[in-house]
Order: structure tokens, then sequence, then C-alpha cells
């Protein structure tokens, strides 16, 4: 009979489970990197719009800039910048902006790079496409502060010029684990050789230093540009997008077997962003937004199926879980990390249900936290989620087991307030009088009932209802001290 009593508080928590849940879908969108900056216009354009510019020409000086804006006129390069890991998504842009650039007939591409690292599948996709390039491409790991790491020393080392600005480094390509940590046995070995071959490979190809390139992989060596310039991992140094330009302006590079002379000082940059499908799909690969994703899908479907009706829980949960399914088939995950999550999940919904005194509570939190520490632990991918995100999740989790435990307990303990139960105890007004052979009237609980004694009491007296008998209560008299008494 104690149905009625929770009736109400399910819906109060489905309320706080579904601003959870959309909280959780929000805090994956905010981890969208920021938007890229507006396009650079040339040097040319620059120095037009200079102080200086507004000083009149002399006829000689009018010439010279007639030719100069003639001779590089219709003439640019393709600027793409990758600020992310390197995954399906980055493989992709990069694939595609070497093809728009080549049929845009761009001078060069130049990617500004900026990765902690990434896949190795993406990074191998990355390499074969700038090895095999129809135009020159130049990696420029800037600005001051970025860095070129992991699955970013392979991307660079491809380009046919590498660059780096000052304040910048690159290095520590060792394959790690999805936490960072070393990985063991034969494993360990075949990963680290394979990736070896890899960046010795493209060191050969494009003449740079292999000694160091198989260091940077064994020993994950990391060093700053004065370094890789020192010991030619890289080609210059450029303190800007300009610099750049006119430093490798008359270099020779070799594009497919041909050598290629550039002839890029001055020329228009022409950015290129991802199109929507790539940055969609660049969100979603990030670990933190797919494991967030996937904690607001579990909620929100949990919210609908023990709350049906509600409706927006169950749709919001359905879409953010798809999505999380999505990023997963991106990114590569540990399925006994996953296992453990469905595991953890399950320990804290049973919870709800089962009097296990928090056995299960405390066990599902903490299969629930090992699993998010091993979902993405694989060899191919030094990605993780971020500990305190997973520290968050699980906290959230089992706050609000343990809050909606509670609230079951104390409704279950609660005196009944329907029913025959909710009679039993309640005190009325006798309103017709009551002998031992005819029932009375009594009022209680708003209404009048049949109401029968072993002894006669009066109208207008107090009763306390001992007995239901279908539509029939027994009661007795209250006492003069009990009446007197405050009710509880």
């Amino acid at each position: 009979m104690t149905q009625p009593l929770l009736r109400h508080q399910p819906r109060r928590l489905a309320r706080w489970s579904t601003l959870l849940a959309v909280g959780l879908a929000l805090l994956a969108v905010a981890h969208v990197s920021p938007g890229a900056e507006p396009r650079r216009k040339s040097a040319g354009a620059r120095a037009t719009a200079s102080p200086q510019a507004e000083r009149p020409a002399s006829r000689t000086e009018q010439a010279e800039r007639d030719i100069s804006d003639h001779q590089f006129e219709g003439r640019y390069v393709h600027l793409i910048t990758v600020d992310a890991g390197i995954n399906p998504a980055t493989a992709d842009f990069i694939h595609e902006s070497i093809f728009n650039a080549e049929r845009d007939g761009a001078e060069a591409l130049i990617i500004e790079l900026d990765t902690p690292g990434g896949l190795l599948e993406s990074t191998k996709v990355i390499v074969k496409d700038l090895l095999g390039a129809p135009l020159p491409v130049i990696v420029y790991v800037a600005p001051s502060g970025a860095g070129a790491a992991s699955a970013g020393v392979f991307v660079t080392m491809a380009a046919n010029i590498a660059a780096m600005a000052p304040g910048t480094t690159i290095g520590a390509a060792h394959p790690v684990g999805g936490q960072g940590e070393d990985i063991g046995g034969d494993m360990r070995e075949k990963v680290e050789n394979f990736t070896v071959s890899l960046s010795k490979t493209i060191a050969q190809e494009r003449g740079r230093n292999v000694e160091w390139a198989e260091k940077a992989v064994r020993q994950s060596v990391s060093i700053t540009e004065q370094e890789a310039l020192k010991l030619h991992v890289i080609d210059l140094i450029a303190t800007d997008r300009d610099d750049l330009l006119r430093q490798i302006d008359g270099k020779e590079v070799t594009v497919k077997s041909a050598k290629t002379r550039l002839s890029v000082a001055g020329v228009e940059i022409v950015r290129k962003d991802m199109r929507l499908k790539q940055k969609f799909l660049n969100i979603l690969a990030n670990p933190n937004v797919a494991y967030l994703l996937m904690m607001a899908g579990l909620l929100g479907l949990y919210v609908e199926f023990t709350h049906p009706g509600v409706f927006f829980p169950g749709v919001a949960g359905g879409i953010c879980l798809l999505l999380a399914l999505t990023a997963l088939q991106v990114l590569p995950i540990n399925y006994s990390g996953l296992a453990l999550i469905v595991l953890g999940m399950a320990l804290l919904v049973s919870e709800l249900f089962v009097p296990s005194f928090g056995v299960l509570g405390v066990g599902g939190i903490i299969a629930f936290v090992l699993g998010s520490l091993l979902l993405f632990d694989t060899p191919e991918s030094n990605l993780t989620v971020d500990p305190n995100i997973i520290y968050a999740a699980a906290a959230t989790f089992g706050t609000f087991t343990l809050l909606v435990s509670y609230l079951v307990v104390r409704a279950q303990r609660r005196k009944p307030a329907l029913g025959r139960e909710g009679l039993l105890g309640e005190i009325g007004e006798v309103r017709r009088p009551i002998t031992k052979d005819t029932p009375g009237k009594i009022f209680v609980h708003g209404e009048y009932w049949n109401a029968v004694a072993d002894e006669p009491i009066d109208s207008g007296e107090r009763a306390e209802v001992t007995a239901v008998d279908g539509m029939r209560l027994t009661v007795r008299r209250l006492s003069r001290q009990a009446e007197m008494a405050p009710r509880k």
C-alpha cells in the first residue's frame, strides 16, 4: 500500500535526472574547439594599408608596384589549421585540403600544426597523403607554445618543408597506452618496431635525421625548435606566416619524384576550414566528448525506462547514446572497459531495487571508475579521458543513486497515508452516536464512515480507529489524556 506515496517522488527525481542528463550533454557540446582566426591578407595587401602607403608614390615606385601586383595577381597558397588530436576527421580534412589546393591551382598547402598526438591509423593515412601529395605541402608548427608531439612528429617530418615557430617543441613519439603508460609484453615490441620503421622511412624519404627519428620513438626524445633545426629534423624557423613564405620562396622540393621550385613570396594566404561534417566528427572524436555523451545517454534512458511517459529524457538520451556510439566507432576502445562501465551502471540501478545495504552501489561505482579509466586504453593511440571528468561522473552517479535509495527507504518507513493502513490509528469525530447494537457515523480523513465500538460513544466525542472491515470501522473512545497529548 506504499505505492501511492512513491507516485509523486519519482516525478521529482525524473525532473532532476533530466536536468542532469541535459547538463552532461551541454558539457559535451562545450568541448568544441575555438573557432579559427579570420583569413589573413597577403603582405602586399597589408603594406598597402600601412602609413607609408599614404605618401604619394613617384612614377618609378608606381611602375614597380604595378609590376609586382601583376606578377602575384591570382596567386595564393592554402592554409589549414590542425590544433587538436589526430583522428579520422583530421585525416579526412587534410586529404580533402590537398585535393582542393591542387584543384584550385594553389602554389602550396600550409598546415599550421599544434597537436598532442592521436591515432596511429589516422597518422598513417595522413603520412601517405603527404608523401604522395601533387603539390608542395608545408607543415608549420605554430604559434609559439605549440607542439608536434607523438603523431605530430610523423606529420611534420612527412611534409616537403617542415618549419617551426619560436618557442615550440617536437618529439615524444613513443607509442603508449590510453593512460600514457608503457605497453607491456610482446605487443610493446611489435608496436614500437612498426612505429620506428614508419618514422625512419619518413625521415629517409624527406632527407631528415634518421637517427633522431628513431630516438623520438624508442626514447621519447623531445626537442626545441633550435635543436630541431640544428639536428636537421626541420628545415627552418619562421616567426610568422609571412616570414615562412619569404624563407621558403625559391626553395626546391620534390613533388611526385619531380623537382619543383617554390615561388610564394608575397602571395595571398587563403584560409580553408573544416566542413560541418568534419567539424562534427572532430568534436565526437574527442574522448572527453564521447564519454560525456555516453553518460548522458545512459542516464536519459534510465530515467525514461523507470518513468515511462516523460519522453524528453528518452529522446535526449537516445540521441546522446547514438552519438556516443558513433564516436566509439571512430575511436579505438577497450571492450573490457566498456563492459565494466555497463556492469557498473547495472549495479547502480540494482541498488535502487535490491536492499543490499550499499554493497551493489559501492561495487557499481568501482566498476564504473575502472571501466572509464580503461575505456580508451589501447596500444593504437595515446588518447584518454580526463580523469577529472571520470571522477566527477562517478561522484554524480553515486550521489544520485544514494539520494534515490535514501528517498525510497524513507518513503517505505513512513506511515501509510492511504488505504486500510492509512486509516489505522487515525482519530476522528463521532457525528452519530455509536452503541453496542447500532453503528454510528465517524468523520475521519475528510470522509464519513460507518463505525462500531465495544462501548457507547456520543456525538462530538473523539475516537481512534482500531480496525477496518470493508466499509465499516471499529473505533474506541479516545481517553482524555490521549486526546490532550500532541499528535506526531
